[in-house]
This record gives C-alpha cells, structure tokens and sequence, in this order.
C-alpha cells in the first residue's frame, strides 16, 4: 500500500481512467496520503476525484505546479518522479525527510535528470 502515491502519478499519465478502491489504510498513514496526493496532483492540472477509500484519476499528463508533502517521505518521492514526466517543474514543500525511507533517494534520483534545488 505504500507504493499507491506512485501508482497515482503513473495513472495521471495513463490513457482512460483509474479507479481504486479498498484503500482507507492510506488515510492514516504519515498523512492522509490519499487526500495529500489528490491535492497535489489537482494542483499539477490531474483530473482527480478522491474518496473515502481510493481515488479515481482521468489520465492525461500534468502541468507542473507547487505541492507540500506534509512531511511524508512516499508524498515527496512520488511527486520529485512526477517531476521527471510534468510539462513543467513540480516544487515539493516539505520533503527533507526522503531519508527515512530511502536514504540515497535524491543522489540517485538525480542521475535519471531529476534537477533537485534545497530552498
């Protein structure tokens, strides 16, 4: 289940639409991380519709845009590879603790051309 913040920005790149169900445990994670994303990807330009146990998305692409993780590592990892596909750059708010997960996450994100800049 803590792949799904992936499998999100995957669908907004998928033709027709993605719907997954069955899924509350994503509500009290680090964050409420299907509300988080559904957030972040609505203010990436994703058609996306959150419920209260998954999300439906309409594939297409996304713009680009500011999201805030919430201070949850997998809401972070997810939009900085949503940013290697976006038409425009993504600015993740919240993110210095990839490490918790995955503690090279940003040496080597950066080496498939994810431009990383700590503000």
């Amino acid at each position: 289940i803590d792949e799904f913040p992936a499998l999100f920005v995957a669908a907004c790149f998928a033709e027709g639409q993605t719907i997954l169900t069955g899924a509350e445990e994503l509500r009290v994670k680090e964050s409420d991380r299907i509300q988080v994303m559904a957030d972040g990807l609505l203010a990436c330009g994703a058609d996306v519709t959150p419920t209260p146990d998954g999300i439906i998305i309409n594939g297409g692409h996304l713009k680009g845009g500011e999201v805030d993780s919430h201070g949850d590592h997998r809401i972070a990892m997810a939009f900085a590879m949503a940013g290697l596909c976006a038409d425009g750059s993504i600015t993740i708010n919240d993110c210095a603790n990839v490490d918790t997960s995955f503690p090279n996450f940003i040496e080597i994100a950066s080496k498939t051309g994810l431009k990383v800049m700590s503000i």
